[in-house]
């Protein structure tokens, strides 16, 4: 009879109850499982779109960087962006073509945007190029011709990288809502599974239970710190068949939302400083560049309406040469921070004499004051490292040309070269204004010019900055001292020559 089952049916229907319902469960699980995953590869997917399409995105205004920086300039080394983009933009086209080529939509849309570029490039930047190349002077007298083909295409290739870019954030955010969907499934799935599973274990006693209710009681107290943000939850992978396939499939989960949390953190990091530093920038260019450009439209306006003496005609010509280098100089300044920025700053490696380099600089800025004294403290001995003289001479200049800006009454300055155990030691004494101790800690800061403006000193806030990173590119180090109204001692240290060949 049905009622009079013994104890061993009974336990066999239950075991038999209880497998059935595993088996159920676990189908369940890895089904949801299966749906995870396949939502986290397709966000993980989107991701690499974005970056990705960010990737091209630089390259692309690099090119034009290039161009423009050539064509404005006539410098045939302001053409590296150029260089450099064209050798990386077919890698950087293949790599988004290939991620986009099961979408017929996207690869329509990466499609037209690679035309894009293409036209830009053979229609726009090459002949650009060639006519700066052959007819600079009819091309920088035409700057709006620059404007006005360029700007367009340029224009036309961002509007098409943000609304990729648009695209491909909006897939982004429906993946990852997708991945909490099947984030939330398996955790239901799995804590009901369990908790049906319980019950039942409970009835062959207080080792299946303590076998398998505890792992279930810490899946659930990882959940709930999961949900509460605590990213960084991860359990034991311990348990007996489907506890150990839950908690690992558990920590794979969390340490994918972790990953993906810690990449948007950091591209909003970095968004954010960029942000800032194109505000800065923007700022800064348009105030520096106003007084170079009004002297430069002044002059050239008056020797093209007055007729002028050969004497004064050469002074305005001077003055608008002095203008123009200085407004090249600026470039440079300004394209330096961003090679700095992207990691592209190259050094070359030669045998330098540091004090050389420094008595031709005194030389140069000898000759350009009146109210200043240079003197030079130098040994017998040559002074040599390893180094780019290009560079450091741009070093030395910048700490020279701010000990006699800063020395607006004129003065001693005092350039020191010496060696000590194994480095080289510059150090560049003025006797000015000084710098307040409470604007000391910002003095090496991109853009910061503490009371500079204020006392009417011309400056872009770059110099000490990009002098630093120099330095240490050399493996240096660059500090200062200085007194309010007494002036400030600049110096730089960098290894010996010999140091450098015992270190390789």
């Amino acid at each position: 009879m049905r009622g009079s089952w013994s104890l061993g049916r009974r336990m066999l229907a239950a075991s038999a109850a209880l497998a059935l319902l595993v088996c159920a469960g676990l189908a369940i699980l890895v089904v949801a499982i299966t749906r995870l995953q396949d939502a986290t590869s397709r966000e993980r997917r989107s991701k690499d779109v974005t970056v990705a399409t960010l990737s091209l995105e630089k390259v692309v205004l690099d090119l034009d960087a290039g161009v423009r920086g050539f064509v404005i300039s006539g410098k045939p080394r302001l053409l590296a962006p150029w260089t450099d983009g064209l050798h990386q933009l077919p890698r950087r086209i293949a790599v988004l073509q290939r991620l986009v080529r099961d979408d017929r939509a996207e690869t329509r849309r990466v499609h037209d945007l690679v035309e894009l570029i293409n036209s830009y490039e053979s229609e726009f930047a090459e002949p650009m190029i060639t006519l700066a190349g052959t007819t600079p002077a009819a091309v920088r007298n035409q700057p709006q011709l620059v404007s006005s083909q360029g700007d367009p295409r340029i224009g036309a290739i961002r509007r098409r990288f943000d609304a990729l870019l648009t695209v491909d954030r909006r897939r982004a955010s429906v993946n990852t809502a997708s991945v909490r969907r099947e984030t939330r499934r398996a955790l239901v799935v799995g804590a009901t599974v369990f908790g049906a599973a319980i019950v039942l274990i409970l009835l062959f006693g207080l080792y299946l239970a303590r076998a398998v209710a505890q792992p279930i009681r810490e899946v659930a107290g990882g959940a709930t710190r999961l949900a509460g943000g605590d990213l960084s939850a991860r359990m034991e992978e311990s348990g007996p068949g489907e506890v150990g396939t839950l908690t690992r499939a558990f920590n794979a989960m969390a340490s994918s939302l972790e990953q993906s949390h810690d990449e948007l953190q950091s591209q909003y990091e970095r968004v954010r400083k960029s942000d800032q530093l194109k505000t800065e920038l923007v700022s800064m260019v348009a105030h520096e560049f106003r007084t170079p450009l009004t002297s430069i439209l002044g002059f050239t306006n008056v020797m093209r309406k007055r007729t002028l003496g050969p004497e004064q005609r050469a002074q305005y010509l001077g003055i608008v040469e002095d203008q123009a280098r200085r407004l090249a100089g600026l470039i440079d300044d300004f394209l330096d921070v961003q090679r700095i920025e992207d990691g592209r700053l190259e050094l070359k490696q030669e045998l330098v004499d540091v004090g050389q380099l420094l008595r031709e600089e005194a030389r140069a800025f000898a000759v350009q004051t009146a109210r200043h004294s240079l003197e030079l403290d130098l040994p017998a001995e040559e002074l040599p490292v390893y180094g780019d003289p290009s560079r450091l001479l741009q070093v030395l200049g910048n700490l020279i040309s701010n000990a006699i800006k800063y020395s607006p009454d004129g003065g001693q300055v005092e350039l020191v070269g010496a060696r000590r155990s194994d480095v080289v030691y510059v150090g560049v004494r003025d006797h000015g204004i000084g710098i307040s101790p409470e604007l000391q800690d910002r003095i090496f800061t991109k853009f910061f010019r503490g009371d500079a403006s204020a006392q009417g000193i011309s400056g872009t806030g770059l110099g000490l900055a990009l002098a630093r990173d120099i330095v240490e590119a050399h493996g240096g180090r660059m500090g200062f001292s200085s007194t309010l109204n007494r002036g400030s001692t600049f110096w730089v240290e960098l290894p010996t020559a010999d140091r450098a060949d015992h270190a390789q």
